[in-house]
């Protein structure tokens, strides 16, 4: 864009270009609301029936690793094919990225309501069965397409927003996906209650559809792609790693995040079970509506003031403290504790989150943000699974039948207390403990102060060649 369609860092993020005369909208910022919101419902539809499969397998195989090994399997597909998304993203226009990733969500969501109809509910729920992990893996795959659109829509926060209002852009982002993750669990947990797994899936089909409606509305104002003779699937892949290898610092971001999801595994793998042992599965949908505020709320601040001068460091700092919070949220077995951690955790889980995207943005050229940000997820997506993979196993065999002991109780039950869930509180404890040590370790490091440098050296990096018809629509 010209530096006449820039805002200056004084101007408030939303409000719109102002010629002194009269109000003139501004095509890339009203794009990107309506990419955003279009994202945030497409988010809520995956989630929706994501969060619903967990609910109902639980609810029906009261298996910890069951939902276990259905997180990790998420976690795995998102890591695989993290990089090749960042590629599909550089290569194509972001508008088309969303629309198939639209068409192949509805595809495979179509699929698994089709198997759920003709295949007999027990054999679904058999985890031992082939059927269950057929089933689980077509509606995992509808999911993880997602990814795509959340991909696209980091780059084009760099293609539509100026540099000084790229933080807020990104506490704006969690913002909305705050909103979508109190609209899921709510609706998630009722659906199951009340619908059933069918139901729910009739509904998000329905839902999918308005939100591909909706995208063929939208008209983004985006570069022309340029694509060098005789590049290969494998050179984008390894243009990837090397703007990574570029900016010093930049891997190392990467790889803290990436230990520090081995502890969001530990959520990822417990957090549902525990909440069903304090809570019926339609009020546990309310309460991780309620605490979803906090997505709200975390985004709203980092929105209206931003990251700071340094976003790494406030990002490790915010890690450290959600250390503290997974130390301490299931220390008792009161169903208050639980919610309040949750909720400061996802307060402070917008601003972690828009740091990485906020950096990334400023060092990485815009040419080949796709593919940091695809391996970015590869690397730190597969640290999940990992965790939940390895934790739900040990939870289930182990520490639970252990802290259900009278041994249990008596090596534990002066921090722990006493309850039908002790097992999970102690695994949560140990990862608490191990986000701290991880955070402030980080904090000392030399690659912590080079990406700093960086950071603040880096120029304004806005994309080049712009199609001026795109920005007349």
């Amino acid at each position: 864009m010209s530096q006449e369609d820039s805002r200056t860092a004084d101007d408030g993020f939303l409000e719109p270009q102002s010629t002194g005369k009269a109000a003139v909208p501004d095509p890339g910022h009203r794009a990107f609301l309506h990419v955003l919101v279009n994202t945030a419902v497409a988010n809520v539809v995956t989630s929706f029936l994501w969060f619903a499969l967990t609910f109902w397998v639980y609810l029906e195989t009261r298996s910890v690793l069951a939902t276990g090994l259905i997180g990790g399997a998420y976690m795995l597909l998102v890591s695989v094919f993290g990089l090749f998304f960042g590629v599909i993203v550089d290569r194509y226009r972001k508008h088309a990225v969303m629309l198939g990733s639209t068409l192949f969500t509805l595809l495979f969501f179509g699929l698994a309501g089709t198997m759920f109809l003709l295949i007999p509910e027990a054999d679904l729920l058999d985890i031992s069965g082939v059927w269950f992990w057929i089933f689980a893996v077509v509606m995992l795959i509808g999911a993880v397409v997602e990814q795509l659109r959340n991909i696209a829509l980091s780059t084009t926060v760099t293609l539509l927003v100026p540099a000084e209002k790229r933080a807020n852009a990104n506490g704006l982002v969690g913002s909305v996906q705050g909103i979508a993750f109190l609209v899921t669990s709510v609706f998630s947990g009722l659906a199951i209650g009340t619908l059933g797994m069918g139901g729910t899936i009739i509904i998000a089909l329905v839902a999918i559809v308005v939100v591909l409606v909706h995208l063929l509305t939208i008209r983004i104002p985006e570069p022309r792609i340029l694509r060098e003779a005789g590049h290969t699937g494998l050179s984008e892949l390894k243009a990837g790693v090397g703007a990574v290898r570029a900016t010093q610092g930049l891997f190392a971001l990467i790889l803290f995040t990436t230990f520090n999801n081995l502890t969001g595994g530990v959520f990822m793998a417990l957090m549902d079970p525990y909440g069903l042992t304090l809570f019926p599965v339609e009020i546990w949908g309310v309460v991780l509506g309620v605490t979803a505020t906090g997505f709200i709320i975390g985004g709203g601040l980092v929105a209206k003031f931003g990251l700071g001068k340094n976003p790494i460091r406030t990002m490790l700092i915010l890690v450290a403290v959600t250390g503290v919070l997974g130390a301490t949220f299931t220390l008792r077995e009161w169903w208050w504790l639980y919610l309040v951690g949750i909720w400061l955790f996802m307060i402070l889980m917008p601003a972690v989150e828009a740091a990485e995207q906020t950096v990334i943005q400023r060092v990485v050229p815009f040419e080949t943000q796709g593919r940091v940000f695809g391996f970015a997820m590869t690397f730190e997506a597969a640290a999940a699974p990992v965790t939940a993979f390895i934790i739900a196993p040990l939870a289930e065999f182990w520490i639970i039948p252990y802290m259900d002991s009278k041994a249990g109780q008596d090596d534990w039950g002066w921090l722990l207390g006493e309850g039908d869930a002790r097992g999970i509180a102690l695994v949560f404890l140990v990862s608490g403990i191990a986000s701290l040590l991880l955070a402030l370790g980080a904090l000392c490091t030399r690659s912590y102060r080079r990406l700093s440098i960086a950071y603040a050296a880096a120029p304004e990096n806005a994309p080049e060649n712009v199609d001026s018809q795109d920005l007349s629509e």
